[in-house]
């Protein structure tokens, strides 16, 4: 491992641009905070605890960089007609029984810490330990919030226990199942 803390920074930057594009749901603005992420990372290096989680450290600056930002804008973006959501991603190329665009409608209609739980625990790999150190809140609120979402997105989209989703996703079958994606650290 390098002595210099900041060679790690480049290899966390693909996780962090999911994770802020996952709170933004716009690609640009998503850049744009990863951006203001790293240069808050880069100043204040001498901060960083040699030996702790980086990835920890670099997601908690780009959250409390999100929410800094929508305090300061004062009102979220109304999306009634859906153009923001559907932008997200592309439909899968299958149908099955859980389509993309479905999951998306239901996915933000969850609270802001709702989603941002079931990224951190689902989708990025986070412990709960992680996640709830990152969002700066008790392993148990974390895990509650991820209970009620995924509960939430069930009722959402009308499944019960004995549904079987067909997703090409890992990311998204982890947010809605509980498992960890592949190659997910945590």
């Amino acid at each position: 491992m390098s002595s210099d803390p900041r060679d790690e920074i480049v290899t966390h930057l693909p996780a962090l641009r999911a994770f802020a594009f996952s709170l933004t749901r716009n690609f640009a603005l998503a850049d744009d905070m990863v951006q203001d992420t790293l240069v808050k990372a880069w100043t204040k290096i001498n901060t960083f605890e040699q030996g702790t989680n980086m990835r920890a450290w670099l997601f908690t600056i780009l959250r409390n960089t999100y929410y800094s930002n929508r305090r300061k804008a004062g009102r979220e973006v109304s999306d009634a007609e859906g153009v923001f959501t559907e932008s997200l991603s592309e439909k899968p190329a299958h149908d099955g029984r859980l389509q993309m665009n479905d999951f998306r409608r239901a996915f933000v209609q969850l609270t802001d810490e709702q989603r941002e739980a079931l990224i951190l625990v689902g989708a990025q790999g986070f412990s709960y330990e992680e996640a709830a150190e990152t969002c700066g809140v008790a392993v148990g609120t974390i895990k509650s919030r991820v209970n009620r979402a995924r509960a939430r997105l069930a009722e959402l989209l009308e499944l019960d226990e004995h549904d079987k989703l067909e997703m090409t996703d890992q990311a998204t079958m982890a947010v809605v199942s509980g498992a960890r994606p592949s190659g997910a650290m945590g």
